[in-house]
């Protein structure tokens, strides 16, 4: 399969369209159309069920867009840790990734200071695409920065925030005065984050408008250990649970010298795209970079009273993170099926993530009688909260391949037979059988 092909079906079928497309597009943003959104929450809430709901060791939050400023200094967002090296064609002002531009040609850049892909490109003489000189590589800070009240001074800078993390750090002290938990516990947050990429690209892989699915699992060092163990599973087991290919996953060990400023041990779970093997989702042993620094900065307090021996120590965090909008484009690949036999494209998602669980058609749309009773049935599963989509254009043929292209486990039709005996044709989405059963029964 190419990326383009799965662009195509995604814009074709309104799952996912280029942001701003009536303008001719914003680079780096996508909107999710009407069977995007539904995929997009039905991941959500089958994360949200089985890492919140489900447990009684991690409470959800939503925090703000825009923080503190001081936030984002306590933090190391505003330091060189977190900017990608940026060099510009010195003839066209386009700006790239100069470890983009090295690896693109063959070269590895993991571990390479700034000074060092300078030297590379140096002693390659790389040019930009565009066959012109680049730049000197200078470090370019990611976060947006945008200004509260009318006065734009510097002192009123903030920035869109460019992980949910922080949100949950800044919070910990309100959770445990609130709720009082036992260690170790968790926050989880579903949200938007932003990141002013100097070169998004691979469809929604790298955009400057993202969505996360954050956990902090606040924990006692010595614990640390066994608890990591425990995430690496239930992360695999997440993944296989949404349709993920785990035959396509490969789980990579972060050497020190690649890992985020803040961590002391990463896991990455990468994925086979369609143009490489590339970051899904991460697990990150943050220590306690996080709630060391905000208490620091902050001068409050953001130690933990153990309830035993009241103890006061400093939680140590583990960060199992996944993109949703990377997580949704992997699900997307794993799913999509070029059936040559039977001439069709399907995309194979699991029965909670698809858009429609069931979708009815009349057999023939100008017939009345079988219209009204498909109609029926319709509106008998729509009751039992099932979704459910109504399709009665075009032949049955169309209907059905187009069905298959939104990933629709079964479809269900209204015949004459139908209104002799009550029974419906089920047709499933993979194998193609056919079978007939009481709606009620369904």
């Amino acid at each position: 399969m190419k990326l383009n092909d799965l662009v195509s079906l995604c814009q074709r079928r309104g799952f996912i369209y280029q942001g701003s497309q009536l303008y001719g597009g914003l680079a780096g943003t996508w909107d999710y159309g009407p069977l995007g959104v539904e995929l997009k929450r039905n991941l959500q809430n089958l994360w949200w069920q089985r890492f919140v709901t489900d447990r009684d060791d991690i409470y959800g939050i939503d925090s703000a867009i825009l923080m503190n400023s001081g936030v984002w200094r306590a933090s190391g967002h505003t330091d060189a840790g977190f900017a990608d090296p940026l060099v510009e064609d010195l003839v066209t002002n386009q700006r790239y990734r100069a470890d983009q531009l090295l690896e693109e040609l063959g070269h590895e850049t993991a571990g390479l200071s700034v000074q060092q892909m300078g030297e590379l490109i140096a002693k390659h003489d790389i040019k930009s695409p565009k066959g012109n000189q680049l730049s000197a590589i200078r470090q370019f800070n990611m976060m947006f920065v945008t200004h509260i009240g009318a006065t734009a001074k510097d002192e009123d800078v903030v920035y869109l925030r460019p992980e949910t993390a922080q949100g949950m750090f800044v919070n910990f002290k309100n959770v445990v005065d609130s709720l009082q938990p036992d260690l170790p516990f968790g926050l989880a947050q579903i949200g938007k984050a932003f990141r002013n990429e100097i070169a998004p690209r691979d469809f929604i892989f790298r955009a400057r408008e993202f969505e996360q699915m954050e956990i902090e699992y606040f924990c006692l060092p010595q614990d640390k250990e066994e608890l990591w163990q425990g995430w690496v599973e239930q992360m695999r087991t997440f993944l296989a649970g949404v349709g993920v290919d785990l035959s396509l996953v490969k789980e990579i060990d972060i050497p020190e010298t690649d890992r985020a400023h803040y961590s002391q041990k990463t896991i990455d779970f990468e994925f086979e795209f369609p143009f490489g093997q590339r970051e899904l989702c991460g697990l990150a042993d943050r220590g306690d970079f996080d709630l060391a620094n905000h208490q620091q900065a902050s001068g409050k307090s953001l130690e933990y009273i153990t309830k035993g021996d009241q103890k006061k120590v400093q939680p140590h965090c583990l960060e199992p993170t996944f993109g949703v909008d990377r997580l949704i484009l992997a699900i997307l690949v794993s799913s999509y099926k070029a059936d040559q036999k039977n001439d069709r494209i399907y995309l194979d998602l699991p029965v909670d993530l698809a858009p429609f669980r069931w979708a009815v058609s009349p057999l023939l749309g100008n017939n009345p009688d079988l219209v009204a009773r498909a109609r029926q049935v319709y509106d008998q599963l729509k009751s039992r909260g099932e979704k459910v989509a109504w399709d009665a254009s075009g032949n049955i043929g169309k209907r059905y391949r187009r069905q298959d292209e939104i990933g629709t486990p079964a479809c269900l039709v209204v015949d004459h037979q139908t209104l002799e005996d009550g029974t419906v044709t089920v047709r499933d989405r993979n194998s193609l059988s056919q079978t007939r059963q009481l709606p009620q029964e369904i």
